[in-house]
């Protein structure tokens, strides 16, 4: 069986995705009401341009097989992303870009209360419907809640990353919270729907945290070689930064700290900071942390993708227990890996799937500044 790139399974999967988003919309009100227009509104804005919403699917595929259960959770994932990148933007934004979006999506609080209907009411009810089993329901709300509170901590960390010295590992660990959280999230709730036992689980859990530190260092690249550069606009900490901050002899340490708040309004201060982080040892110590992540994701689809799961079994165990308790259960109807080389195959389609997603995140595309503007 061929491999798969996360891109083709989403082509396969795209009009199930609009179909489960219209029906949480549907959960919000009547077409033209108040609360659904503001949601509908919200999505159009901040469309993905990356479609990370097959993640779920990926995991519950390399699980059994059999991506479509879970693709009430990929509309899961894409409403707490577009509400997360939302909130990003406004406590981003200037004066200006502030007013611009208020604007197009009302005032501030109608902005907010738009945001959290999205990322947290609209994704509770939809881990909470009859079509999900029973047994994980209380499970998967407790990874969004869970979300929520470390991607908070992350993004406070993040929004707070200016006072005194960047360093890596301080970079690294806001990370694993604004964006690695959801992502451990996403893979953790499609192991439980799966039945993956709790041991895969957390497998799938540590995967889901260290490709999100990927995505974001994925990002971080894409807004200097687009040409954006609204982390120097905004004064953000980013792991870039660090490395620089942590190469630099003190005299251009010194330098790094007039340009950090400069390069927030002058085109100047940003074309001589952005410089000084595409210099060569400072991407190399970044392309270094790059591949450390890059090797510690495929160490962990490595290990999933060792002995085959039962069943619904945990491995060696031969039984099942309901995720969260230790509660022994026979395995659900319509879950479990498969049996044969025909499951095994399928599986390892998707985990090649994943594999390639790896692979495209933690590329280094860091070579020659961009235009500053």
């Amino acid at each position: 069986m061929p491999s798969l790139t996360y891109q083709e399974l989403h082509a396969g999967h795209a009009d199930g995705i609009r179909a489960e988003l219209a029906a949480a919309l549907e959960l919000t009100g009547p077409p033209g009401s108040l609360l659904r227009t503001s949601c509908e509104r919200l999505l159009r804005r901040q469309p993905m341009r990356y479609p990370l919403s097959v993640l779920p699917l990926a995991v519950h595929g390399a699980e059994t097989g059999d991506p479509e259960p879970a693709l009430p959770l990929a509309a899961v994932h894409l409403l707490w992303w577009t509400a997360a990148c939302r909130m990003d933007d406004l406590a981003d934004a200037d004066a200006l870009t502030r007013h611009r979006a208020e604007a197009f999506l009302g005032s501030g609080p109608e902005a907010s209360l738009t945001t959290l209907a999205v990322g947290t009411l609209l994704p509770l009810r939809l881990l909470d419907s009859p079509r999900l089993p029973r047994a994980v329901r209380r499970d998967l709300g407790a990874e969004l809640t869970s979300c929520g509170l470390a991607a908070v901590a992350g993004q406070l960390a993040d929004l707070g990353g200016g006072r005194g010295e960047p360093r890596r590992d301080a970079v690294l660990a806001t990370y694993r919270g604004k964006s690695g959280a959801p992502f451990a999230m996403i893979t953790a709730m499609a192991a439980l729907l799966a039945d993956a036992g709790p041991a895969r689980t957390a497998l799938w859990r540590e995967f889901g945290d260290l490709f999100g530190v990927l995505w974001q260092l994925f990002n971080d690249q894409e807004d200097i070689t687009s040409g954006r550069h609204e982390d120097l606009r905004n004064g953000t900490v980013t792991h870039l930064l660090a490395c620089a901050a942590e190469c630099a002899p003190p005299r251009d340490a010194a330098r790094l700290r007039v340009l950090r708040p400069a390069a927030r309004t002058s085109a100047a201060a940003r074309e001589e900071l952005l410089a000084v982080l595409l210099g060569e040892p400072v991407v190399d110590r970044f392309r270094r942390d790059l591949d450390a992540y890059r090797a510690m994701a495929h160490d962990v689809l490595d290990r999933l993708a060792g002995p085959a799961p039962g069943t619904g079994t945990e491995p060696g165990t031969g039984t099942g227990t309901t995720p969260g308790t230790g509660t022994a259960h026979a395995p659900r109807a319509g879950t479990g890996a498969g049996a044969g080389a025909g499951g095994a195959e399928r599986r390892g389609r998707y985990l090649s799937c994943l594999r390639d997603l790896v692979d495209q995140a933690s590329r280094c595309s860091l070579r020659t500044p961009a235009p500053i503007v």
